[in-house]
């Protein structure tokens, strides 16, 4: 099966019911999509297909054969480095499982939301959870990328 990964055609031959996250990581070695759940309720497996925020444990390979699949490692450098920067200077990980599907999800907001309230950020990132608590650096951050962006 052929799937669009990150602006490159990529090749799996395995099942196609294979959750899309294990063909990620597994098979493709990008490792930025974490396990966390499994059952799509914790963010860690956050990817964007077709430019829509999309929890890769959930769907199967078979299921987005014909989309653009997008990881922490795909997105557009603008962005994506505007947020990494935002997050290092604001030192916002803890433990750092969470935060490339924390990532994943600021992206899909700023994509759409230069000018995120806190209550757009909270709305935005309150389907990904960070068992370290660090929310509020989060929310800074992704204000801070705001402003990089702008």
């Amino acid at each position: 099966m052929k799937l669009q990964v990150n602006q490159m055609p990529r090749d799996f031959q395995g099942d196609p019911q294979t959750p899309l996250l294990w063909v990620l990581r597994d098979h493709l070695q990008l490792t930025s999509v974490k396990y966390g759940c499994g059952q799509g309720l914790c963010g860690a497996c956050s990817v964007h297909v077709d430019g829509t925020l999309t929890r890769s444990c959930s769907v199967s390979a078979d299921d987005v054969q014909a989309q653009k699949i997008s990881t922490l490692e795909g997105l557009p450098p603008r962005i994506g480095q505007a947020i990494q920067a935002a997050w290092i200077e604001l030192d916002v990980p803890q433990c750092g499982y969470c935060q490339s599907g924390m990532q994943m999800a600021a992206a899909a907001l700023l994509k759409d939301n230069i000018k995120p309230s806190n209550d757009d950020i909270n709305d935005a990132m309150k389907k990904n959870v960070c068992r370290c608590g660090t929310y509020s650096r989060i929310r800074k951050a992704i204000h801070l990328a705001a402003q990089k962006l702008a």
